[in-house]
């Protein structure tokens, strides 16, 4: 599981300890939404990008400010309702960058900085990527690793399809996927390239999603280990604290029978002695016959 110090390193550790309330409220409202917005934002980057229909690339650009604004929206919102404004800054500086990535990327596609806008819009995809995967901390868990199975398997299956549609040395959906693959994973055997600029940019693409999607998994077979052990482990606590009860028991008994014993002794001793004490009061004439 990431740890709350690892988080705020990579800039998404959210509200503050002891902050407002409402911050933590709002927080759990818009976290949702937010993961959804950011996920629209690898449509976007198709629509603009890879897509040679007018309609689409108007469209991404509508999807761009609608990120930019829902992005912007929030981060001013949660500043003015944490109690903390610096240290909520300082702690999602993620979401600062990408404010500004994203505001650099729309102002560069109107001038002649078009590439560094393709650069930064790709880079503004993979921080909202970073950003809406971060929060998925079950998958981080010993119990998660289908779970990054099946999106790693739903992730390059979508990019064979990317491959199979933007490459034109693909002639099939087998070679797109094996490409998809090859590429997420880093190994670049070279029997199939991309070989235009669509084709590159996806494939830049699909390297940051490999080597998230491969993290995961490395992370969540750590997991799934280390949460066997701890299962072994407690298993061997219970049996311990069991076994210590049981002796205790066995201990507070003995002890209660061997203290009624000798409870019941001095009990004896003393009637005893009461008897012998009247004996000799009755002797002395100290003391009437009943």
């Amino acid at each position: 599981m990431v740890t709350h110090a690892m988080r705020r390193l990579l800039g998404i550790g959210g509200v503050p300890p002891g902050d407002h309330a409402r911050a933590y409220a709002w927080e759990r409202r818009l976290h949702g939404v937010m993961i959804a917005i950011a996920l629209v934002s690898v449509i976007s980057l198709y629509f603009t990008d890879f897509s040679g229909d007018a309609h689409l690339h108007a469209g991404g650009r509508v999807l761009e400010w609608v990120i930019l604004l829902a992005f912007s929206g929030e981060l001013v919102w949660m500043v003015y309702l944490s109690n903390q404004k610096l240290r909520y800054l300082s702690n999602n500086w993620l979401d600062v960058l990408i404010v500004v990535s994203a505001a650099l990327a729309l102002a560069g596609a109107e001038t002649e900085w078009v590439a560094l806008a393709r650069l930064l819009r790709l880079a503004t995809v993979a921080m909202l990527l970073t950003r809406a995967a971060a929060p998925l901390r079950a998958l981080f868990s010993p119990g998660g690793l289908p779970y990054v199975f099946g999106l790693a398997m739903i992730a390059f299956m979508a990019a064979g399809a990317g491959f199979y549609w933007l490459e034109p040395t693909v002639h099939s959906y087998a070679d797109g996927l094996w490409l998809a693959f090859v590429t997420g994973a880093t190994v670049g055997y070279g029997d199939i390239v991309p070989t235009n600029t669509a084709s590159r940019l996806f494939a830049v693409l699909i390297v940051l999603v490999g080597l998230t999607m491969f993290s995961l998994v490395t992370a969540s077979m750590a997991a799934f280990f280390i949460g066997e052990d701890e299962k072994l482990l407690r298993r061997q606590m219970h049996q311990d604290i069991q076994h210590v009860k049981q002796d205790m028991t066995h201990l507070i008994g003995d002890e209660e029978a061997h203290l009624r014993r000798e409870l019941h002794a001095d009990i004896r001793r003393l009637r005893e002695e009461v008897a012998r004490l009247r004996e000799e009061l009755k002797r002395h004439g100290l003391m009437r016959e009943d």
